[in-house]
């Protein structure tokens, strides 16, 4: 099975982070440089950065930042605490996703051993994601061709899972993208992602930069689309799953599994194993980012609704495991009683 190429969206360069701004794609391929942990902060509470494995590497990175300017010669104990509430400011940056506070504790680790220890752990976890993105996406594509038919399918995805959203290649768009590649993908359905767009933006982008034929829908179109045959699978991303197998992915996942299992058409998240939290029994214990009106009353400059218009603006909901098919990591395919 052809493997999607890895082509980083984020690397360490002389004494900052170079990443690439998600907010202003698909217009702009803008290069930002990320020189403070203030800046990584910004970045990833703003989506510069986003998508959980991608924001878990931005913040290791922000600790060897935080290593690099408190850990001198001498500043041992003063260090260590530096560090260590730059690094609480960074897990908070946003909450719901595991990966952001699993890579900081990770490099949080290596402090003692000094700035340059920290910033050679971040190399490797930069390594390591694109290792286990290229595996997941190989039990991904099995997992995918075991549960639908023997001819090229129509696959519905929703937000990004790409590159753009990890070191590179990708999950669950990294698996579309290798199925592709197969000669078994007819279309990719590309549910917008309202309010940031990130489907319409990102998704759309990738796919079109690798060749696969894809069409954008409104958010509220999938279960039309589903009653019609247009979907022979569901494939998304996770940024927390829990010991039964809930799972918190962006807004708008879980109306897309239910009616999935209405249509009796597979539902398979793909994601690392770094995206599991087993110290929560179910999803009921995720906390979930609520974001700004501004995001919703308007996109940008122009305003769509009344000023003073309040909003319910979840970033996440969360799928109970009933609803999933499978769950696919680095490990393998995880199935969830139903």
């Amino acid at each position: 099975m052809s493997m999607p190429p890895a082509q980083p969206s984020l690397r360490w360069e002389g004494d900052a982070i170079v990443a690439l701004d998600q907010r202003a794609l698909p217009l702009d391929r803008r290069m930002l440089r990320l020189a403070t942990v203030d800046d990584v902060i910004d970045a990833i509470a703003t989506l510069a950065v986003r998508g959980a494995p991608a924001i878990g590497l931005a913040g290791a990175m922000g600790v060897a930042l935080s290593a690099f300017e408190h850990c001198r010669p001498g500043t041992a104990g003063t260090c260590a605490e530096a560090v260590h509430l730059d690094a609480q400011r960074l897990i908070a940056a946003r909450p719901t996703a595991v990966n952001l506070a699993w890579a900081v504790r990770r490099a949080l680790e290596r402090v003692p051993e000094g700035a340059d220890a920290v910033l050679r752990e971040t190399t490797a976890m930069l390594q390591e994601d694109i290792t286990t993105n290229r595996t997941m996406v190989g039990h991904a594509v099995d997992t995918v061709l075991a549960h639908t038919p023997d001819r090229p399918l129509r696959v519905l995805t929703h937000c990004n899972t790409g590159r753009l959203a990890t070191a590179a290649v990708g999950t669950a768009l990294g698996t579309i993208v290798a199925l592709a590649a197969a000669g078994r993908i007819a279309e990719v359905l590309v549910g917008e992602t309202r309010p940031l767009l990130q489907g319409a933006r990102l998704t759309t982008w990738e796919l079109a930069e690798a060749g696969v034929a894809h069409r954008l829908c409104v958010d509220s179109a999938p279960a039309a689309a589903m009653s019609r045959g247009l979907v022979d699978c569901v494939l998304v991303g996770a940024d927390r799953i829990t010991a039964n197998g809930d799972v918190a992915n962006k807004i708008g996942t879980y109306s897309l599994a239910v009616a999935a299992a209405h249509h009796r058409i597979p539902f398979i998240v793909v994601a690392p194993e770094s995206s599991w939290d087993r110290s929560l029994a179910d999803g009921s214990s995720i906390l979930i980012e609520e974001r700004d009106d501004d995001e919703v009353t308007g996109f940008g400059p122009v305003k769509s609704a009344p000023p003073g218009t309040r909003t319910y603006n979840p970033a996440f909901d969360v799928t109970p495991a009933q609803l999933i098919t499978a769950i696919v990591s680095e490990h393998g395919a995880h199935r969830p009683e139903r």
